[in-house]
Formats: C-alpha cells, sequence, structure tokens
C-alpha cells in the first residue's frame, strides 16, 4: 500500500493512495455526508470498513479534518472497537463467539481447532486469502453456544464438523 498526503496552509488537501487507487475523493464524500448526523464518527468508520473492508491509517487525517478532531482521536476510537480493522481482511470473515457462554459450551476447543485448521491467529488471513478469523465478545445467542459468524450469517450450536464445512465452502 502506497500513500500520498499533501499538506497545504489552508489545511489538509489529501490525496490519498491505497492497493485500490485514490480514494481520498470517496473518504471526503463519506465525511462530508454523514458528518451531519449526531456523533458521526461511527457511521463514518462503519460506512468506511462497509466500502473498503478496513480503515487505512490514511484515512485518519480526512476523517479528523472533516469532523475537526485530531487525528489521535480518531485513531483512539478506531482502535478502541475491535470490529475495525486497518488492514484488508480475506473474502470471507469468520467470527467466533469468546463470550463465557460459548466458552462454557467447548467455544475455547473450538477455537483452538478452528485456529488449527486455518493455520493462523485470531485476526490473522490465510495465506490464499480465502479467510479472516476474529474473536467477537458475544453474538447473542447464548443459548446456542458456541455460536460464529460467517460473512455476517450466525451460526448457533457450531461443532468442529460444522466450521470444516463453513471453512470448506468458503476456500471454494
Amino acid at each position: 500500500m502506497s500513500a500520498n498526503v499533501a499538506v497545504g496552509l489552508g489545511g489538509p488537501l489529501m490525496n490519498i493512495r491505497v492497493a485500490n487507487g485514490d480514494i481520498s475523493d470517496q473518504v471526503r464524500e463519506i465525511v462530508d455526508r454523514l458528518k451531519t448526523l449526531e456523533g458521526p464518527m461511527l457511521p463514518i468508520l462503519h460506512e468506511f470498513q462497509d466500502v473498503y473492508g478496513y480503515v487505512p491509517q490514511e484515512a485518519l487525517p480526512v476523517i479528523a479534518h472533516g469532523l475537526n478532531l485530531s487525528r489521535a482521536e480518531v485513531h483512539g476510537v478506531v482502535t478502541f472497537y475491535h470490529d475495525y480493522r486497518n488492514h484488508p481482511a480475506g473474502r470471507h470473515v469468520l467470527k467466533l463467539c469468546r463470550a463465557e457462554s460459548c466458552q462454557s459450551m467447548g467455544g475455547d476447543r473450538l477455537a483452538e481447532r478452528v485456529k488449527a485448521m486455518l493455520g493462523i491467529d485470531w485476526h490473522g488471513t490465510t495465506p490464499d486469502g480465502a479467510i479472516t478469523l476474529e474473536p467477537v465478545f458475544c453474538l447473542g445467542l447464548c443459548s446456542c453456544s458456541p455460536s460464529v459468524m460467517l460473512d455476517g450469517e450466525v451460526h448457533g450450536r457450531v461443532d468442529v464438523a460444522d466450521l470444516e464445512e463453513m471453512i470448506t465452502e468458503a476456500r471454494r
């Protein structure tokens, strides 16, 4: 990923380049469209991640400038919330619940097994770019523990066989 950031006398004149090309205009469009909301930073970050799959560090000055905040304030929010990524995810995102209910129903064993199956740790992406593995701290399916989410679809009472099937399907 490459980044070009130009700063002029009137403030940041951002020209952001990432692997997919120049996104600075798109970042400014998202910020301009959503900055009038009450508490706009989270909706802006969510939309940015929905569109690009992550929030690159190069976008933080544009967001900060648009919201009249410091880069540190924006960085603090991005790093505080586990859902925001600072790198692209795989084609599929597999989230395993790490909350107490899922742990008590075998979630730890399931987590160790899936990490071994994928050959990665938390927040890692398989070498083929197919799957990113992330922990999540409650999917709201405590009565159906252990639970996982694959590409936004929640699955309850998951066992190793279920995960093997999901991973096989995701790698196709």
